[in-house]
């Protein structure tokens, strides 16, 4: 068992500060690729200087699919504690290239086997804070949930607010949330901020339900196990090269629910994530007359510990996070 230890928690928003700074300069500019390959770029660099044993579980994709932080990439100096990762260097590379809100990058790390070898596929979710923990089940119906997380939010159904993805593959759910009467939040993306916003006091986001990507749900699940909040995942393959992917890897309990504990086990974890643009809980990259300024969160799961990062990074120093292009 490895201890992953303090120093860790600090080396995590490290990693993700120079990823927010480097995809941060890509805001608006129309391209999401671009904006996603600064990410991993300075996230790539700053893994070789930290001191673990690490092997990407959930990353870019697999290795003939992704150029850097692919499925089993071993990252670190080679010494300290053997950890699995979990990385979205930009969750939100479309919110970056159209200048949108709730862009983040996010790291989770975990003993060996802590998380779960999530497959490439769409995974229905409910998630909520620490003060709903235990009043959702997915085997139950969307009115049964929102009314058991009000209950136990103390407010009448008319006031919670749920957040859920706009997409067509919502629309049922979206019509029963609005025939019971509660407050809807559609987002275009970002479901791991989404989850995180209803842990993190007022936000003004109490659950979210919906079908989106299993990885996400992974990291998710590392960020609302350090926050004391719930999530549970079911695995939802839609189209015929999903079926065929989960078939491909003979996992026999489809309908499985996934709990928190199930996505991101083990006795620790550790998850951090920075803000590229404004969000709900934390502001994006921004630049000074002399400074870059990151707003950050860090988690730790064994010692329950919540830190706010704020910090700030001369300009000269910038090229330790990005490389920029040269202009032709």
């Amino acid at each position: 068992m490895s201890d992953l230890g303090r120093e860790l928690t600090l080396e995590a928003v490290r990693i993700t500060e120079p990823a927010a700074i480097a995809s941060s300069e890509k805001v608006g500019h129309g391209d999401a690729d671009s904006a996603d390959q600064a990410a991993v770029d300075a996230m790539r660099q700053m893994f070789n200087n930290v001191a673990i044993r690490g092997t990407v579980v959930i990353g870019e994709g697999e290795k003939d699919e992704a150029p850097m932080l692919y499925i089993g990439e071993e990252v670190g100096t080679g010494q300290g504690p053997e950890v699995d990762i979990a990385v979205d260097p930009l969750e939100g590379t479309s919110i970056v290239a159209e200048g949108r809100n709730n862009a983040l990058c996010v790291i989770a790390i975990g003993e060996r086997g802590a998380f779960l070898n999530a497959p490439d596929v769409y995974m229905m979710k409910m998630a909520v804070g620490p003060r709903a923990a235990g009043a959702i089940d997915l085997r139950k119906t969307i009115s049964d949930n929102c009314k058991a997380v009000a209950k136990a939010l103390g407010k009448r159904l008319q006031y919670l607010t749920v957040v859920i993805l706009d997409r067509p593959r919502h629309e049922k759910i979206i019509a029963e949330l609005r025939s019971i009467g509660v407050r809807i939040k559609l987002i275009g993306d970002g479901d791991v901020s989404a989850a995180l916003s209803t842990a993190v006091p007022d936000s003004g986001v109490d659950l979210l339900i919906g079908i989106g990507g299993s990885t996400e749900g992974v990291l998710a699940a590392a960020a609302l196990r350090c926050l004391g909040g719930q999530i549970q995942g079911r695995l939802c393959p839609i189209g015929d090269k999903q079926k065929k992917r989960i078939t491909e890897l003979k996992i026999k309990e489809v309908d499985r629910i996934y709990k928190t504990e199930d996505m991101a086990g083990g006795t620790d974890v550790i998850f951090a994530a920075t803000g590229v643009t404004d969000g709900d809980f934390l502001k994006g990259v921004r630049y000074g007359e002399h400074w870059i300024y990151t707003d950050s969160m860090v988690l730790r799961a064994r010692t329950g510990t919540v830190r706010f990062v704020r910090a700030q990074h001369r300009y000269e120093k910038r090229d330790r996070y990005s490389r920029p292009t040269k202009k032709s």
